[in-house]
């Protein structure tokens, strides 16, 4: 649990974890009616709305502040994927992946909404991003979480095997 800076303000630290080697793969198998698949690059109603559905308890706000135009454009970029989990067709998570030119992947974003937490899918998502990732030719796997994210999610990075290389503290706003 973050400590409080001050009356207005949360003390935060964020941690940044890699995978530098493709771990062993195993099956995923998703429960009936669950399923992922990547979204086309022009997702951006169902992209604002898994960014705010499944981060914003945590304090994701940033992408708040893009324009449509911005983040439409952003989207579309080649070195970027947009991944949505489906329970009988309703979004209940996603992952998106950035690459970049030396071959390094970032798990950008990656979360479930409130109603599929608990239920084993935070894993079996996680190591699709990770399986996406290496089996398109990733050197790195990396992402970044903080002591605002919900309680299991550094457990489940380092449980897959990411290993953390730098940690930053920092205050944001209690809003």
């Amino acid at each position: 649990m973050p400590n409080a800076g001050s009356a207005d303000r949360i003390a935060v630290v964020r941690t940044y974890l890699e995978l530098r080697q493709r771990p062993p793969q195993q099956d995923i198998s998703w429960p009936p009616a669950v399923t992922l698949r990547r979204e086309p690059p022009g997702s951006l109603a169902l992209a604002r709305a898994l960014y705010a559905a499944v981060g914003r308890q945590y304090h994701w706000y940033d992408r708040d502040a893009w324009p449509d135009e911005q983040l439409a454009a952003y989207l579309r970029e080649p070195n970027v994927e947009f991944w949505v989990l489906r329970e009988s067709d309703q979004p209940i998570g996603y992952f998106e992946l950035g690459r970049d030119a030396a071959g390094s992947v970032e798990i950008v974003y990656f979360g479930l909404v409130a109603g599929a937490v608990g239920k084993g899918l935070g894993k079996r998502l996680l190591q699709a991003a990770v399986d996406t990732a290496f089996g398109d030719g990733a050197s790195r796997v990396w992402l970044h979480t903080c002591t605002l994210d919900h309680a299991a999610a550094l457990p489940n990075y380092t449980a897959r095997g990411f290993v953390p290389f730098r940690t930053e503290r920092y205050e944001v706003d209690r809003t």
